[in-house]
């Protein structure tokens, strides 16, 4: 089976179903085209509305949903590897790891959030080193590693810009 069709919920267990569905956000990483900006994209959408600022409370919290979205992403998509084979299309959650590690110390305000967003999106394309070789870790860690590396980079870079650019 393809990783941009949906498994047929004949042929799998409960915890394959609820992995399927964990990873792929509710079917989102189902959908055709650029999967993984929608999911990135999804995720700025809260956190602008949410508007908050960078404080000790909400820098707990991000910690909490990034470990919490890596713990998810390493199990489900295990177990969607099984399934669909090697870095399946269809698990996105990855990207709300990445996202959140990009958006970890910045205002969540329109523009420092659309730099976080295109800033991951495309180091999670170009995947410079070591997120490039990071993706042959085994089952879910791989799918997950090399996102949590093009967060962590565009985070650098916004902080880099911060430090740099008077109002930034």
């Amino acid at each position: 089976m393809s990783a941009g069709m949906p498994p047929s919920p004949g042929r799998f267990r409960a915890a394959d179903r609820a992995a399927v569905a964990l990873a792929s956000l509710g079917g989102l990483g189902f959908l055709p085209g650029p999967r993984a900006t929608y999911a990135s994209f999804v995720l700025c959408v809260p956190l602008w509305l949410s508007g908050a600022a960078p404080t000790p409370a909400r820098l707990l919290v991000t910690l909490a949903l990034i470990a919490a979205a890596s713990a998810g992403t390493v199990w489900a998509g295990g177990r969607c590897e099984r399934r669909y084979g090697s870095d399946p299309h269809c698990v996105v959650l990855d990207e709300v790891a990445g996202m959140l590690a990009s958006a970890l110390l910045v205002p969540w305000d329109a523009a420092h959030l659309a730099a976080a967003f295109l800033l991951f999106r495309a180091l999670d394309v170009v995947k410079p080193p070591p997120a490039y070789q990071l993706q042959s870790l085994p089952a879910g860690w791989g799918i997950l590693a090399d996102d949590l590396a093009a967060g962590l980079y565009a985070l650098l870079l916004l902080l880099a810009a911060a430090a740099l650019v008077p109002g930034f």
